[in-house]
């Protein structure tokens, strides 16, 4: 009997293992986010993604502005910090939910972006009252179509 326990046991273990390796093997897309240094606002919206599953890699510039131009952001579009995932430009406070759509779909577009810095938006939470905001995708030619509304 004593000999057969461990037969059992071990695809109970093996199962456990894989188990336990599932999250790290099926983690989420890698997000590359370029922010301001000082800004605080970017870190949470980082933290965001990470709680939604996404790896996030921060990375601290003073050249924000030439960062969006040679992503393809329109002025108009722009927001605080600017992504890179999948393929696509996340600009500004995106939910980690529109980012999944996006490369769920993979519409023929640029990006998405939720333009300026909308109060409850992911990161931009607090004790003030959530406006509602739009998330835009945008084309090559700045073409912009309502993606998601909240």
């Amino acid at each position: 009997m004593p000999a057969t326990l461990p037969r059992l046991l071990a695809p109970l273990a093996l199962g456990l293992a894989l188990g336990t390796a599932l999250p790290a093997l099926a983690s989420g897309e890698e997000v590359t986010m370029f922010k301001d240094p000082n800004c605080g606002c970017c870190g949470k919206w980082a933290d965001h993604m990470r709680a939604n599953g996404f790896q996030v890699k921060e990375i601290a510039t003073r050249e924000m502005g030439a960062v969006k131009r040679q992503a393809g952001v329109p002025q108009e579009l722009g927001s605080c910090h600017t992504a890179k995932v999948g393929g696509y430009i996340v600009e500004g406070h995106v939910p980690a939910a529109d980012v999944k759509r996006l490369l769920a779909d993979k519409p023929p577009v640029v990006g998405v972006s939720a333009p300026g810095m909308p109060m409850g938006s992911p990161g931009m939470e607090g004790p003030y009252p959530a406006d509602r905001y739009d998330v835009v995708s945008f084309d090559r030619d700045g073409k912009t179509v309502v993606f998601a509304s909240h």
